[in-house]
C-alpha cells in the first residue's frame, strides 16, 4: 500500500448545527469564485437560467424545490469538470409591483395619478432597490450556487434593449398587431390579464332563466350574470335543434330595452345544456365575441373600466353587482323570470393579485400571431432538440402549441416595458428598435406596457446578451435544461420556446425541460393560505438547515409527479445528516484516511462488499442523475448510507479497528475511501454537511470543486457478498430472538454458535458476536433457549443461557399486553373481511392490506404465545 494518503482533522463538533456553518461555508464559495462561469473556457458548458422569481416575492416551497433540483445538477456538473453557468435573476412583475407601491401611496393618501408616470415608475425602482432582493438573500440560505456576477433583472437595459429590438422584428414581420378582442379584465387593477394571472375559485352565485319575447315566440334564456342581458346582441341556438327552427331568423325583443335582437344558429351551442338557448353578449364574453364574429352581431359594451354600467336608462352607473339585483328585480316585476337557482355554486375567475372578480371585456389591445411561433415551438419538440421530461408531458405540450390562441401582450399599466409604438397627429403609427430615433413632429407612444410574460419569455438568451453577439451567448445557448413545474408548461415554457426558436434563427432556447409536480400537504392536498396547510421553507431552514430541506425536497421529486411533505419528513432528514456526521465523527477520530487502497488479499469480506456497494451506487446514482430520477437517487444515497454504511459496515469495522495492526490500517484506508466517495455523491443534494465532513476528511479545498466520482468498473465479489449477506441474516436472526425473549438491545448474554451454516462464516463470528451482543460460553455454560438460523451454508444453532438475564414476571406482563393488542387487530381485520358491503365497495388493495394485518396478527398470535409457554413458571 503506497503511502499517498490525506491527513484528516479529527476536530469536529460532537453535533451537526447547520447554523454554525452555512452561512459562512456559503459566502466563502461565492468569495472563491466557484460559481462564476468562464465566457471563455475549453470545458464544455452546461447552462441553466433561473426561473426568474417576483422581485416582490418571498421564497414558497415550490421556489424551493425547482432551486435545489438545480443546484444539484449544476454542483455535480461543475464536479464532473463542466464549464457551469446557473444565471440568477428577478421579474419585475408589473402588475404585482406596481400594486404594493400603490399600496404604499394609498397610506400617504396618495394616487400613482397624483405622483404622474414619470414620477410613479421612479418611486418604483426605489422600492426596487430598497425592498427587491429579499428572495435573493433566500436563495443563499438555501445554498444556491448561482452564478452572482451575471445576475439579472428583467428591467434592466440590456433587457429592456432585447425586448424592444423583438417588438420591433415581431411588428415589422406581421406577427405582431393591434386588435379589439374580450380579454380579462381587473376593474381593480385597471388592466388586462393573461390567464396565469387568473385564479378560479367556486363562488355562490345565482343562475337566472329568463323569457324573452312571448308566446309562441318567446325563448328562455340562462345567466349567472343577468346584468349582462343589456349588451346581447343575439340569442344563439344549435342548428339541429329542432325545437327552435321555426325561431331561427326571426327577432325577439329584449326586455328592459325595447331593443329587438335576431335568433341565431351556430354549432358552438350545446342543445343539451340547460334550455338550449344562450344569450349573446359579443362585448362581455369570449365565447359569445366568437359567436358575435360568425354572425356579424355588434358588440354593445355596457361596462366601464371600474365595471359600473354604462348603458343608458335606470341602471346606468350602478357598480355590476349592484346591477345584477336590480335588473333581476326589474325583470321579476315585468314577469320575466322564469326560474331561479340561488346558490348556484360556479368557478368564477378572480385577479391573482388583488383578488378582485374578473370581467371579461371588449378592449383595444395589442396581441401576438401565435401560429408560426407555436408551430416552430411545436416541431423544436418534435424533432428531437428539445427532450421534454418525463416524456408523457409531451403530449400536453402539443396540445397547447398546436392548438394556441393569439397572445394578448398588452397592459394597461405603468410598471413595465412600455409599448415602442407611437402615433402622430395624423393618424400615422410608428415602432422603433432600440437604436431608432423618432421623426421630427408631434409624437405620442402608446401609453401600455407589455405582459410580464413577454419579457420573462427572453430570458433564455436575452440574460447571455441578445442582440448583441456576446461570448455568453455563443458559449452557453442553448442552454442545458429548462426546471419548472408542470403547472407553467403552457404559459411561460411554451412562450420561451415560441420566442427562443424565432430570435436566435430555429436554436431552440432548452436542449431539455424538466417537469416536476406540484407540492402537496402530508394528506396530498394543495397548499393555500385558506387551508392553512403551507409551510415556509425559511421555518424549515431554521428548524432544520439546509441540508435537511433540500433532502426532503429532492427525495420526493419525481418526473411529472406530485410531490407530499410534512414536518416530520424534514426532520427525518435532518436525522439522516446527523447520522452521516456521527458515522464520519467516528471514522475520523479512529484514523479513517483517504490513500490508496491494498491489494485485494488485504481486504476483508466486509470491505470488498463495502466498496462493492459503493462502485454499484456510483453507477446508480450517475444513471437517476442523467434521467432527472432525483427521489430514487436520493433513495439511494439515502439506504446506501443509513442502511449499508453506517448500520453494518461501520459496525463491523469496528470490530476489524480492534483487532488491531494492519488489518485496522487497511480498515482505515477502506472507511476514508468509502466516505470519500460518498460526500461527493452526496454533495450537490447535501452541500454544507458533506463540505465540513470531506475537508475534514481529505485536507481538500471544496468538496464544491472536487472531481466527481467514477465507477471502477470491477466485477462485484460475489463470495465475499453472499458471506456478508450471511452474516446480517445471523445477527438480524439473533436480535430478533433476543428481543421475543425479553433481552434488552444492549445486554450481553453467553450463546454457543453451532451447525454447518458456520463454518464458511469462521472468519466472521466475532463480528457476529461483537454485532449481536453474545458472550463466548465459559466451561459451565448450560443453554435455556435455543433458535435456528437458516444461511446459504446451512444452519446455524444459536444457544443462548438465559438465566437470570430476564425478569420473567415483567416480561410475562409485557408479552402478554402485546397477546391482547394481536387478538384485538385480528378481531378488527376479521369483522372487516366478514363484511360484505366492505369486501364489494372497498378498493382491491385497501382489502389487501387488511388481509396482511390479518395474517400478520395471526403471525403475532403464534410467535407470542410460544413465548409465553417458554417463559418458566414462577
Amino acid at each position: 500500500m503506497t503511502d499517498n494518503a490525506s491527513r484528516p482533522s479529527t476536530d469536529l463538533p460532537t453535533a451537526w448545527n447547520p447554523a454554525e456553518h452555512e452561512a459562512e461555508l456559503y459566502q466563502r464559495w461565492v468569495d472563491a469564485g466557484y460559481f462564476t462561469a468562464e465566457a471563455d473556457s475549453e470545458k464544455p458548458p452546461y447552462t441553466i437560467v433561473l426561473p426568474p422569481p417576483n422581485v416582490t416575492g418571498a421564497m414558497h416551497m415550490g421556489h424551493a424545490l425547482d432551486h435545489t433540483l438545480m443546484d444539484a445538477l449544476t454542483r455535480r456538473r461543475r464536479m464532473q469538470g463542466y464549464n457551469v453557468l446557473w444565471l440568477p435573476g428577478t421579474d419585475h412583475a408589473g402588475i404585482a409591483t406596481q400594486n404594493v407601491v400603490e399600496r404604499e401611496l394609498a397610506n400617504e393618501g396618495l394616487s400613482r395619478h397624483d405622483l404622474g408616470r414619470e414620477k410613479f415608475v421612479e418611486r418604483v425602482w426605489e422600492w426596487k432597490e430598497t425592498y427587491g432582493g429579499k428572495i435573493l438573500s433566500q436563495m443563499r440560505r438555501l445554498g444556491d450556487g448561482v452564478d452572482w456576477t451575471r445576475e439579472r433583472f428583467t428591467m434592466d437595459q440590456q433587457l429592456s434593449r432585447a425586448v424592444q429590438t423583438i417588438f420591433k422584428k415581431l411588428y415589422d414581420d406581421g406577427l405582431i398587431y393591434r386588435a379589439e378582442r374580450i380579454i380579462n379584465w381587473c376593474p381593480r387593477c385597471h388592466t388586462a390579464l393573461s390567464d396565469i394571472e387568473v385564479e378560479h375559485a367556486d363562488v355562490d352565485g345565482e343562475l337566472v332563466s329568463i323569457r324573452y319575447g312571448d308566446g309562441e315566440n318567446s325563448i328562455v334564456v340562462a345567466t349567472t350574470r343577468a346584468e349582462t342581458m343589456l349588451g346581447d346582441t343575439a340569442v344563439a341556438v344549435h342548428p339541429d335543434d329542432e325545437r327552435y327552427k321555426h325561431l331561427v331568423g326571426t327577432e325577439v325583443e329584449l326586455p328592459l330595452t325595447g331593443r329587438r335582437i335576431p335568433i341565431v344558429a351556430d354549432e358552438h351551442v350545446d342543445p343539451e345544456f340547460g334550455t338550449g338557448a344562450v344569450k349573446v353578449t359579443p362585448a362581455h364574453d369570449p365565447n359569445d365575441f366568437e359567436i358575435g364574429k360568425r354572425h356579424d352581431l355588434p358588440a354593445l359594451t355596457i361596462m366601464d373600466e371600474q365595471a359600473v354600467i354604462t348603458a343608458p336608462g335606470p341602471f346606468q352607473g350602478l357598480d355590476r353587482f349592484e346591477a345584477r339585483p336590480a335588473v333581476v328585480a326589474a325583470l321579476r316585476e315585468q314577469g320575466r323570470i322564469v326560474a331561479e337557482k340561488r346558490p348556484y355554486v360556479h368557478a368564477v375567475g378572480h385577479c391573482s393579485r388583488c383578488d378582485t372578480i374578473v370581467e371579461p371585456r371588449l378592449s383595444m389591445q395589442w396581441w401576438v400571431r401565435v401560429a408560426p411561433l407555436a408551430k416552430a415551438a411545436g416541431d423544436a419538440v418534435r424533432d428531437g432538440r428539445t427532450t421534454i421530461h418525463p416524456p408523457e408531458l409531451a403530449k400536453r405540450y402539443f396540445d397547447w402549441v398546436d392548438d394556441m390562441h393569439d397572445w394578448c401582450i398588452s397592459r394597461q399599466l405603468w410598471w413595465g416595458h412600455r409599448i415602442p409604438v407611437y402615433y402622430g397627429p395624423d393618424g400615422q403609427e410608428i415602432c422603433l428598435g432600440p437604436d431608432d430615433e423618432l421623426p421630427p413632429g408631434e409624437w405620442e407612444q402608446d401609453p401600455d406596457v407589455l405582459d410580464t410574460w413577454f419579457s420573462s419569455g427572453l430570458w433564455p438568451f436575452s440574460t447571455l446578451g441578445w442582440p448583441e453577439d456576446t461570448a455568453d451567448l455563443r458559449t452557453f445557448y442553448p442552454t442545458t435544461v429548462l426546471v419548472t413545474g408542470y403547472d407553467i408548461l403552457f404559459f411561460w415554457v411554451a412562450r420561451m420556446m415560441m420566442l427562443g426558436t424565432y430570435a436566435m434563427d430555429g436554436k431552440q432556447p432548452f436542449d431539455h425541460v424538466f417537469l416536476h409536480g406540484l407540492i402537496r400537504d402530508a394528506t396530498g392536498k394543495k397548499m393555500s393560505k385558506s387551508r392553512g396547510n403551507v409551510i415556509d421553507p425559511l421555518d424549515w431552514l431554521n428548524e432544520f438547515g439546509a441540508d435537511a430541506t433540500r433532502f426532503t425536497l429532492a427525495r420526493g421529486a419525481n418526473p411529472g409527479a406530485d410531490m407530499a411533505i410534512a414536518r416530520e419528513w424534514a426532520a427525518g432528514s435532518r436525522n439522516f445528516c446527523t447520522k452521516l456526521w456521527n458515522a464520519s465523527r467516528f471514522a475520523l477520530m479512529n484514523g479513517a484516511r483517504v490513500a490508496d487502497l491494498p491489494e485485494g488479499a488485504e481486504l476483508t469480506d466486509a470491505d470488498r462488499w463495502i466498496l462493492d456497494q459503493l462502485d454499484q451506487l456510483v453507477v446508480q446514482v450517475d444513471e437517476r442523475f442523467e434521467q432527472f430520477e432525483f427521489a430514487k437517487l436520493c433513495d439511494a444515497l439515502y439506504h446506501f448510507t443509513w442502511d449499508e454504511f453506517c448500520d453494518w459496515y461501520v459496525e463491523l469495522a469496528k470490530v476489524q479497528l480492534a483487532e488491531g495492526g494492519q488489518r485496522a490500517e487497511t480498515t482505515r484506508v477502506v472507511l476514508g475511501r468509502v466516505l470519500d466517495t460518498l460526500l461527493r455523491l452526496l454533495h450537490p443534494v447535501i452541500p454544507f454537511v458533506t463540505e465540513v465532513l470531506w475537508t475534514s476528511l481529505t485536507g481538500g479545498e471544496s468538496l464544491v470543486i472536487a472531481e466527481w466520482p467514477k465507477s471502477a468498473g470491477q466485477q462485484p465479489d460475489q463470495a465475499a457478498a453472499r458471506r456478508i449477506a450471511d452474516v446480517q441474516r445471523l445477527v438480524t436472526e439473533i436480535r430478533r430472538f433476543r428481543s421475543d425473549q425479553g433481552l434488552k438491545p444492549g445486554q450481553r448474554v453467553a450463546a454457543r454458535l453451532s451447525g454447518p451454516g458456520l463454518a464458511e462464516l469462521a472468519a466472521h463470528e466475532a463480528a457476529v458476536r461483537s454485532l449481536a451482543r453474545l458472550n463466548t460460553p465459559d466451561d459451565g455454560f448450560d443453554a435455556t433457549v435455543s433458535v435456528e438460523v437458516n444461511l446459504t451454508g446451512g444452519v446455524v444453532a444459536v444457544e443462548l443461557d438465559l438465566s437470570g438475564a430476564v425478569d420473567v414476571a415483567a416480561e410475562r406482563k409485557r408479552a402478554e399486553k402485546d397477546l391482547a393488542a394481536a387478538r384485538k387487530e385480528l378481531e378488527q381485520a376479521e369483522k372487516k373481511l366478514s363484511n360484505p358491503s366492505f369486501l364489494e365497495k372497498a378498493p382491491a388493495d385497501v382489502v389487501e392490506k387488511v388481509k396482511a394485518r390479518k395474517a400478520a396478527a395471526e403471525a403475532d398470535i403464534e410467535r407470542i404465545t410460544a413465548r409465553l409457554e417458554a417463559l418458566p413458571t414462577a
